[in-house]
């Protein structure tokens, strides 16, 4: 019979399918299954290299989530997305374009076009770029997720927490598998692996991976079901490990990998009360009421490519192992969309503006999503265009972003490997990286005269002229270049059998340079909007299309960021049964720079002509007209994290119980956010001055049989902002982007059927507390209809919270040896909700992304 379940993840949210029980798990530290028939097979068998060393995960004085091979085969995980599902305390978007991930690990945030909060680890390789995430992965050996500030081991910007990524290195004979599934919504997927020894001192595999979707939701305008969410991935990889002695290795790898899908799947919902007499319901409307409905006029197009390729040495000494990597990357990622300016007549003047609108006669305009043909918006727009992005007109416009990166990284370190109370490690970093970030406002003239189906041009600028499809109007365009260097170590020590300590440091020192592409004055453009003299006449061929071109040249910049990184760590095995430990450390992610020229956007088109207040000023906050302090460039982000936990065992292993107890202070944390107006979109990072993060993670595994395991979990986390000099009137909100609590459970059973095959199934429910995305929340806000309607009042945000939403996944067949046949469900009970809300407070209205629907399907796994 095949051996089963070995271990599982901890407090996972999500049912395995193997192995003889099922687990209650708690987000405390660590969990895992026994196999059917291996009840000898004792927790701390799981090994793990949370310290950058082999050892049992009960030694770890750190919460740790841990899924192993068998775990990651009966939840199918493929991609980071569904490992956060997977571990409370952890959350995930991914929703803009591929690859644009938000991470949050205990009220600590990512932030889009900043640095990650958290170290991605691949077979001991440090992956920098935070498209390198979210992405398919196959042929995976372990997972494991560390929470809390990781950096004096795990290195820059390591503050939330690290992911650890362990893949199936090629063995001593050939085998391999083929993973074939297909699910509704014409989605498919295949991947294959194989590998073996080569030579008499050469091992290698290869592996192919193939995704595609037409996505869940259908573009009614277009007529068309495969524009939305569509996804089409291609990746193929390979690795080679030399073996140059037996003390030695060489260990490289390399992966090329294509994506093609949609990109914007948003909807946007207006949070304006005092429209609604004039306008109906449609303006005021909570985000989590909003029904789906997708009417773009442009086909939204994401596309990415990336090229991987390392190189890893392992040689072992009597006294300690050397280690050293380096790391190639180049991730290029673009994406061409529907606007958002239509909400400000941006573009109602513009010819195609009129004339799409026009068209539209007979077309169902009641979509919540945008404001119709009323008669009592003439005030608003004299051409009765729609004001909502997204929209079936050219009145909004088009947007296109790009995000390119190049790195090269390098480390080397020592650690030692004796069986001595002293165990120490040591080593250097480098990093530098070649960032290019575009996002560009243009006019929507795509396939006239219908003025639907068309691409927007990928290229971040555009110029006028006869015939041109899509010339910019606004837009920011840098080049970021970082160079790291950073010395890191850490030392260990036995005080006795049942008390250890350890003490890691490390030394990161960066510097940013940015500057500016962004074409100047003199360049022809259509200048329909003056960003120097708002809604002034332009002078066209000399108008900037960056309001930070307004006073000249925008020079460019540089800044270093440098910290100092402790962590100390203390294990104490209180009885054979009961370990607790504690830890204290400072976390750091460096600061940098935002697209030259936000800060002169953002005081131009909204703190200016919204005639918005110095905070200041006294009554300046308590009004909630205060300035938005959007700069060009961010600081550095510290924090102070202490956690003290639990873990242990009774019943002779067959039930385990975790916990922990954790509190971070949190200075000047990177928070990213739209910013909507006249001038179309502004993605910016800003720092939230204070926040306070306190929770409670509890969870527990019952081994009820041989055949039958039953898990629990829950994470609580309570966040405060305490002071924010970006948007003062936020102060005592929650921090973002944080649920309130997550929790999980289900049961898993797995028992043979036939002399060669096990029947299993798995059933998980999942749940997500409420979340405020943005640091505004239960407030109001000055928005620029206030330009259109004198009198009006601000946006009112308290509206815009997720709901609690709760996933049920189900996962049923039969295994072998060599072959498995599942059938599954995801999402069983078709729960609508929301993955994203984002709020654009100046706008007056939010950006919702939908969560996935139901979906089922089967698959078939055949090993050799």
């Amino acid at each position: 019979m095949k051996q089963k379940l070995l271990a599982r993840g901890a407090l996972v949210p999500r049912l395995l399918l193997t192995g003889p029980a099922l687990s209650l798990i708690v987000a405390g530290s660590f969990s895992y299954a026994l196999p059917a028939g291996a009840q000898e097979s004792a927790p701390d068998e799981i090994t793990v290299f949370a310290r950058r060393r082999s050892e049992s995960v009960k030694d770890v004085p750190a919460t740790v989530t841990v899924f192993t091979e068998n775990d990651i085969a009966r939840s199918n995980i493929n991609r980071a997305s569904e490992i956060a599902l997977l571990t409370p305390g952890v959350s995930l978007v991914d929703t803009a374009e591929v690859g644009d991930t938000q991470v949050n690990i205990r009220g600590m945030n990512g932030a889009r076009d900043s640095e990650n909060s958290y170290a991605l680890v691949i077979d001991g390789i440090t992956y920098t770029n935070p498209a390198a995430l979210n992405r398919e992965y196959a042929n995976l050996a372990q997972i494991e997720v560390l929470k809390g500030p990781q950096g004096a081991i795990y290195g820059r910007n390591a503050s939330a927490g690290a992911f650890i990524i362990q893949t199936k290195e090629p063995g001593e004979e050939l085998e391999g598998q083929v993973f074939a599934s297909y699910g509704q919504d014409d989605t498919y997927s295949l991947t294959g692996a194989a590998g073996g020894r080569l030579t008499s001192k050469l091992r290698g595999s290869v592996q192919g991976e193939y995704f595609r979707t037409d996505g869940f939701f259908k573009n009614e305008f277009l007529g068309r079901d495969d524009v939305i969410d569509n996804q089409e991935i291609k990746a193929i990889s390979g690795r080679l490990i030399y073996e140059l002695s037996d003390a030695t290795t060489i260990d490289a790898k390399l992966r090329y990998g294509e994506v093609d899908a949609g990109s914007i799947v948003f909807n946007n919902v207006f949070n304006i009360r005092d429209l609604v007499g004039g306008l109906g319901p449609a303006v005021y409307q909570n985000v989590n009421d909003q029904q789906f409905r997708f009417y773009n006029n442009v086909i939204q197009t994401n596309e990415q490519e990336s090229t991987e390729f390392s190189v890893k040495l392992d040689h072992e000494m009597d006294w300690a192992s050397l280690t050293a990597w380096g790391l190639y990357s180049d991730i290029e990622n673009q994406l061409g969309a529907d606007g958002t300016s239509a909400a400000f007549g941006f573009f109602a003047g513009e010819t195609s503006c009129q004339q799409s609108t026009a068209a539209l006669t007979g077309f169902p305009l009641n979509a919540p999503q945008f404001i119709g043909q009323n008669p009592n918006s003439a005030v608003l727009d004299p051409n009765g265009s729609l004001f909502g992005a997204y929209t079936p007109t050219t009145c909004d416009g088009t947007q296109f972003q790009r995000r390119n990166q190049k790195d090269f990284s390098f480390e080397a370190r020592l650690t030692s490997n004796g069986d001595g109370p002293l165990q120490w490690m040591g080593g250097v970093y480098f990093l530098t990286i070649d960032r290019e970030v575009a996002v560009g406002t243009g006019i929507d003239n795509i396939n006239a005269p219908s003025f639907a189906g068309g691409t927007v041009v990928q290229q971040p600028f555009v110029a006028n002229g006869p015939g041109v499809i899509n010339p910019t109007e606004q837009l920011v365009w840098d080049q970021f270049d970082t160079d790291v260097y950073s010395i890191f170590g850490s030392i260990g020590y036995d005080f006795t059998d049942t008390l250890t300590a350890d003490l890691a440091l490390r030394y990161d020192n960066e510097k940013r340079k940015v500057r500016s592409l962004v074409p100047g004055p003199d360049v022809a453009n259509p200048s329909f909007i003056d960003p120097c003299i708002p809604f002034a006449v332009p002078t066209p061929g000399v108008t900037p299309i960056n309001p930070g071109l307004c006073n000249g040249p925008i020079d460019p910049k540089s800044r270093t960021f440098s910290q100092f990184q402790p962590k100390l760590s203390v294990k104490w095995d209180v009885l054979d049964e009961l370990t607790l430990f504690t830890s204290y450390g400072v976390g750091f992610r460096s600061g940098g720079f935002n697209n030259q020229g936000s800060q002169a956007t953002v005081d131009t088109f909204i703190n200016d002509l919204l005639n918005l207040c110095d905070p200041a000023v006294p009554g300046c906050v308590e009004s909630g007209r205060s300035r938005v302090g959007i700069l060009d460039e961010y600081d550095k982000e510290t924090s102070n994290a202490f956690e003290l936990g639990f873990k242990s065992t009774v019943f002779d292993n067959k039930l385990r119980l975790e916990g922990a107890a954790y509190y971070t202070e949190v200075d000047d944390m990177q928070f990213f956010e739209f910013v909507v107006g006249p001038f179309g979109l502004l993605r910016v990072v800003e720092n939230i001055d204070e926040v306070e993060i306190f929770g409670i993670e509890l969870g527990a595994n019952w081994e009820a049989t041989d055949w039958l395991d039953l898990y629990a979990a829950m994470n609580w986390t309570e966040s405060e902002i305490k002071a924010n000099t970006a948007r003062p009137d936020t102060v005592g909100n929650e921090s973002p982007y944080t649920p309130d609590y997550t929790a999980n459970f289900g049961g898993y059973l797995d028992f043979p059927v036939t002399d060669d095959y096990n029947f299993f199934t798995n059933l998980d429910v999942s749940v997500v507390g409420q979340t405020w995305f943005s640091v505004v929340q239960k407030q109001e806000r000055p928005i620029g209809f206030e330009l259109l309607i004198p009198g009006i009042q601000g946006g009112n945000y308290a509206i815009t919270e997720r709901d609690r939403y709760a996933i049920t996944n189900l996962r049923v067949g039969l295994e072998s040896d060599q072959l498995t046949l599942a059938l599954w469900v995801n999402n069983l009970f078709d729960e609508r909700y929301l993955e994203e809300v984002i709020p654009a407070p100046e706008f007056g209205g939010s950006f919702v992304a939908p969560g996935n629907l139901r979906r089922a399907g089967f698959d078939v796994t055949y090993r050799f």
